[in-house]
């Protein structure tokens, strides 16, 4: 049952940063930059979701399918963001609890 393992080499830190494309991880966007588009696209969102509310409200809506989809993105998109930060209070409310 002794079997010798061929081809496994030492895994650097440099490899752990890496992602499955060979991309450094390390040169990607901070967490504030990804915070700030995550934001602009629930803007976005928001916004699609208005104009279809206001074109179902005065009848301009060509496809209520569409309209709807947008609807729901908008809302799906806010409630994450809310759960997100949620999230991130609590954690903050934890760090402050902590004693040193």
């Amino acid at each position: 049952m002794d079997k010798n393992i061929q081809g496994v080499n030492r895994l650097s830190s440099n490899d752990l940063l890496k992602n499955d494309k060979g991309v450094d991880k390390s040169q990607e966007s901070s967490f504030g930059e990804v915070l700030k588009e995550s934001l602009e696209e629930v803007n976005d969102l928001q916004k699609k979701g208005e104009e279809a509310m206001s074109d179902i409200a005065t009848g301009q809506v060509k496809d209520l399918h569409q309209a709807a989809l947008a609807i729901g993105k908008a809302e799906m998109s806010m409630k994450l963001m809310l759960e997100v930060r949620n999230k991130a209070i609590n954690a903050y409310k934890e760090i402050l609890r902590t004693q040193i």
